[in-house]
């Protein structure tokens, strides 16, 4: 995968764990959510979608190159995730604060801080607008 590829797909995993996790302010808390918790309130189907876009953003995580070691620490807080959020309302409260995407996106950085400093270092700087800037 070329450079502007593994660019998009690294945006592709921020906007996606974010979303799932942390897109919606809670006002007057400084709260956020995002629509995993709330996909979480279908019973049963809600927990196997929200569970199919964590999976997704591991398999993108994949493509990374990301280590044994962290791989099975990104599926172990799919796994808690989705093992907890099978409770009723309690497994929705606690996906609402582990926010498991997120976790793992900081994994994924964590490692490309290592690997790709460059690649993460540009899609910080296109992710947080200065190039869109005029």
């Amino acid at each position: 995968m070329d450079a502007a590829k593994r660019l998009a797909t690294l945006n592709r995993i921020r906007k996606l764990s974010r979303l799932m996790d942390t897109s919606i302010r809670i006002p007057l808390t400084g709260f956020h959510i995002g629509i995993d918790p709330i996909i979480g309130l279908v019973p049963g189907a809600g927990d196997l979608i929200s569970t199919a876009f964590s999976a997704y953003i591991i398999f993108l995580a994949t493509r990374f190159g990301i280590p044994r070691q962290d791989l099975a620490k990104m599926i172990f807080n799919v796994g808690l995730e989705t093992v907890v959020g099978t409770v009723p309302l309690v497994g929705d409260l606690f996906d609402a604060f582990y926010k498991s995407n997120i976790r793992n996106l900081a994994i994924l950085e964590q490692h490309l801080t290592v690997v790709e400093p460059k690649l993460k270092e540009v899609s910080d700087e296109l992710y947080s607008g200065k190039f869109n800037q005029v």
